[in-house]
């Protein structure tokens, strides 16, 4: 059967020893997720469209999640974890750790080494309620968890108009910017699949843990933007597997690219399936990615595209006053509606001569559902 394993990235996760997804602080007091994967081993026997699935008669586990701060493939094997004799053996996480998860969630939220800048509020752990079912083409999963927010985690940052430029507004809880004080938080929940069919070495063992190494971003020793350039042609560094890295420990000793090819074509990745609130439940969608040499899309046109033009560094779209209600919004509207721009649907191209005012807001990013392509 294939085997299910979280993500662990320390910005938007919690992570559980078993093999299921993460979870990030969800929609007002519960929140129920359905996921449709084609092909796909699951729990119950049991045909039907999703829609009309009775979930009552669907059996329902719950799953320990708990916060693992800024724990990486490094950490595990450091003298400072316990556990690093067990990890260097191959044996599972939950050997040491199963009935402990809040235990360890609730300190590790709290800030120390694992957590050096901890937010205030902010779940160490929570139970995640679980249901499977198949029919002779997909695999359905639910979810469904709590929340201690009092609105949905439906928004993303935005570009603000200054009166002269339009600049990002928002970032993650995590972000220094938002730590300081100077930029507000907000960005949506995401909840992710790790699969792995047998073929990534430990995967079994420890999971998201292969992929979350020191110098990536919010871990310890992130590396800077040039560094990561000369490395690896990229802006910053992923999530990757050990396979990829000369050095497993060392993000730097990238292999070429015709040995990741080679990796990749004997299955040796792990598949990524991101649900995300604002980006692509919107329309119905989630995106298909997988980890490799870094944390990749599938080929193909995903949900969403950057809303800025590069040339102009003006937005891309803005809003049809006559079907959203107004061109942009504004600070004081963010979680009092839906403020998703669409293509098509409400978005439509940038006019400059629109008579914008300082506070006027567009989103980061607009939804896209008449151009996806592939399986991205």
């Amino acid at each position: 059967m294939t085997r299910i394993k979280l993500r662990c990235a320390r910005q938007h996760s919690i992570s559980p020893f078993v093999n299921l997804p993460t979870f990030q602080e969800k929609r007002m007091k519960s929140t129920a997720l359905i996921l449709t994967m084609s092909a796909f081993a699951a729990g119950s026997a049991f045909a039907a469209d999703p829609a009309t699935i009775d979930w009552s008669k669907i059996p329902e586990s719950s799953v320990a999640l708990f916060y693992p701060g800024q724990s990486s493939y490094e950490w595990l094997r450091d003298r400072g974890h316990r556990g690093a004799g067990g990890v260097k053996k191959d044996e599972t996480c939950v050997k040491c750790h199963d009935g402990k998860e809040q235990t360890m969630g609730e300190k590790i939220v709290k800030g120390g080494p694992l957590e050096p800048m901890p937010v205030k509020g902010k779940n160490g752990y929570i139970a995640l309620k679980f249901q499977a079912a198949y029919d002779a083409k997909n695999a359905y999963f639910r979810f469904q968890w709590p929340t201690a927010a009092k609105y949905p985690g439906t928004e993303y940052p935005y570009y603000r108009f200054d009166g002269k430029e339009w600049k990002i507004y928002g970032f993650p809880r995590l972000d220094q910017v938002v730590q300081e004080g100077k930029q507000p938080p907000l960005y949506e929940d995401r909840m992710s699949l790790m699969i792995d069919d047998g073929k990534v070495p430990g995967f079994a063992q420890q999971g998201c843990w292969l992929t979350c190494h020191n110098g990536e971003r919010d871990m310890p020793g992130v590396a800077s933007k040039e560094d990561a350039q000369k490395a690896i042609k990229k802006n910053d560094i992923r999530k990757y597997l050990p396979a990829a890295r000369n050095d497993p420990s060392d993000w730097s000793t990238a292999k070429s690219p015709e040995e990741i090819a080679k990796i990749k074509a004997a299955g040796g990745f792990a598949d990524l399936i991101q649900w995300r609130a604002a980006r692509s439940n919107a329309i119905g969608g989630v995106d298909d990615g997988y980890v490799l040499e870094f944390r990749n899309f599938d080929s193909g046109k995903n949900h969403f595209a950057s809303n800025m033009d590069a040339k102009t560094k003006q937005p891309r779209f803005m809003f049809d006053a006559a079907k959203f209600g107004s061109k942009a919004v504004t600070a004081d509207q963010l979680r009092k509606k839906d403020n998703y721009l669409i293509k098509d649907v409400n978005g439509i191209p940038f006019d400059a001569n629109a008579g914008w005012k300082e506070g006027d807001m567009l989103p980061r990013y607009f939804l896209q559902p008449k151009d996806v392509t592939g399986s991205a």
